[in-house]
């Protein structure tokens, strides 16, 4: 009992600390910060909020693209409401869990395989890392002269970690006949050689790549437009150095839907740029908490259309976590 009480208000409570922390800092700059508000944030805001749409369906368009290189024909909205759902989950469920209900939709809805499930999972991840890191390595070099000199040890960190990704991922997409003993590396291995039956033409894998570019271009503009609604004239470079980062951190399931360590890495790469604290704060908040409003209204709105059967697995999740997992994959 304490166990799964711990497991969702431990995150829950960290998320909470980090951002009563962040805010609590800038305190007493956060009123200029707030004044510093254009008269037309209403028409920013309405623009952030529509991209963030528009983002939705951009990855739903990639997602389709990957299911019908699985065998799964959907359509967009389908393929969409799949990515609402699930993301929605992962703002409420701790450690991403929410990914595997992706599967479960798939296969109440399509009869698609778990194995199908989770290679359009995986492909749609890869794709994910290797845009963010061709981002991040490009943004960089356009803002190094931004970058204080005492921050020259971000700069190299931050290069590293994005080149060590890109060239792993790299590395094993080239593999075509590997075996491993051990059983972790033999499942990477794996899931790549199946991210390879998915990108086994060139034309599919441009498509794809340009549809993931695309879909991380908007997200760039949902957080350069909120910015722009503080009256900051940020680097555009800047913003999708931040960005990059921001997602990079919340890719570890520390809190629910990175809520928390998003907007942290956020703030602290804008202020390293030269953005105010105050305003670096507000900017990582808003843009977080639209992209979240959006995604679960997107998440309320699919699991009506899937029906009752999605809304009780939601449920399950959120009480009993893998638990609920393992049974709706015992009972299928």
């Amino acid at each position: 009992m304490w166990k799964k009480v711990c497991a969702i208000a431990v995150p829950i409570v960290i998320a909470v600390g980090i951002l009563v922390f962040m805010l609590a800092s800038v305190w007493g700059d956060i009123s200029t910060a707030i004044q510093s508000v254009v008269p037309l944030w209403p028409l920013f805001l309405l623009a952030a909020v529509v991209l963030c749409i528009i983002c939705w369906f951009v990855r739903g368009f990639r997602y389709k693209e990957i299911l019908r290189r699985l065998g799964t024909t959907v359509k967009v909205p389908f393929a969409s409401a799949c990515i609402y759902v699930s993301q929605t989950a992962n703002i409420v469920v701790p450690a991403r869990l929410g990914d595997f209900v992706r599967m479960f939709i798939l296969k109440h809805e399509k009869e698609t395989t778990y194995t199908s499930g989770f290679t359009s999972l995986a492909a749609e991840r890869v794709y994910d890392i290797l845009v963010v890191a061709l981002l991040g390595l490009i943004s960089i070099l356009f803002v190094l002269t931004r970058i204080p000199s005492e921050y020259a040890w971000f700069t190299w960190l931050i290069c590293g970690v994005l080149a060590a990704g890109a060239l792993g991922i790299v590395f094993l997409l080239l593999i075509r006949k590997a075996h491993a003993k051990n059983k972790i590396l033999a499942k990477v291995l794996e899931i790549f050689a199946q991210f390879r039956t998915v990108s086994a033409s060139p034309k599919t894998f441009v498509l794809l790549t340009l549809s993931s570019a695309a879909a991380w271009m908007i997200d760039v503009l949902v957080c350069w437009i909120t910015a722009l609604m503080f009256g900051c004239s940020v680097e555009f470079m800047l913003v999708v150095l931040a960005v990059v980062i921001g997602n990079l951190v919340k890719a570890i399931p520390i809190t629910p839907g990175g809520i928390g360590t998003y907007e942290l890495a956020v703030a602290v790469v804008l202020g390293i740029g030269g953005v105010p604290a105050a305003s670096a704060t507000l900017i990582a908040v808003i843009d977080h908490l639209i992209k979240n409003l959006v995604t679960v209204g997107g998440g309320i709105i699919s699991l009506a259309v899937f029906g009752d059967w999605s809304v009780s697995l939601m449920k399950r999740l959120f009480k009993e976590g893998k638990k609920s997992i393992k049974e709706e994959q015992d009972g299928s």
